[in-house]
């Protein structure tokens, strides 16, 4: 379970301060939230993946061949 801590906590495995959230087993979790420790996160945190900007490509028109006419 995904709770926000409203205190510092620190175990052998963690140092959370206030505003930090953490995955917490169900037990545990329930725990530290009736301390008033934390509260649970009920959004799903999403990773979004961030898109690269497109390469600009520009035409340099060295294709096209001009004529000079006399």
């Amino acid at each position: 379970m995904i709770i926000e801590m409203t205190v510092s906590l620190s175990g052998p495995a963690y140092l959370l301060e206030p505003g930090d959230r953490r995955d917490f087993p169900q037990d545990e979790a329930l725990r530290l939230i009736a301390a008033g420790f934390a509260v649970p996160v009920s959004e799903p945190q999403i990773e979004r993946a961030i898109v690269a900007p497109a390469v600009e490509t520009r035409s340099d028109f060295s294709h096209r061949k001009q004529k000079h006419r006399r």
